[in-house]
């Protein structure tokens, strides 16, 4: 069997496309040596990054307060509502669960209508509770008749 002919690149003049051109070549290649000053560079950059964090976070929630707040407790409606919506739908799925909740609604409903929506008096003492409610909640004095 012959021996195969390698060729040494002797030259630093030589490019790495010209080196892996040659058949029968293996090229390996140098990391610089500037690669341990950068990831040097890199890392106190992040941990510099990583001091400031705090700090930064701390001014950016006291600037923005009221909005993280705000989106804070439209997120968690949300994810109540989605965690009500399945208990009920749970609960819908037990047998005689469902037809016991509607008899109970219809039964309210027939309770509210007849205690506060038949006679003209209840209709105003019910006027009455729902204004005196809204003032309590917005907080605004309402003058009394």
């Amino acid at each position: 069997m012959p021996e195969q002919e390698f060729t040494e690149t002797a030259s630093k003049e030589t490019t790495v496309a010209e080196i892996n051109s040659q058949t029968g070549t293996i090229t390996k290649l140098q990391p610089p040596a500037q690669s341990q000053d950068e990831w040097q560079k890199y890392g106190e950059q992040i941990s510099s990054f990583l001091a400031t964090l705090p700090e930064y976070l701390g001014s950016f929630f006291n600037q923005y307060k009221q909005p993280l707040i705000t989106v804070g407790l439209i997120v968690g409606s949300i994810v109540g509502v989605k965690v009500l919506l399945a208990i009920l739908d749970a609960l819908n799925d037990i047998p005689l669960v469902a037809p016991t909740f509607e008899l109970i609604g219809i039964g309210y409903s027939a309770w509210f209508v007849y205690r506060y929506l038949l006679k003209a008096s209840t209709r105003k003492e019910l006027t009455s509770e729902i204004t005196t409610l809204k003032s309590q909640v917005v907080g605004q004095q309402i003058p009394e008749a």
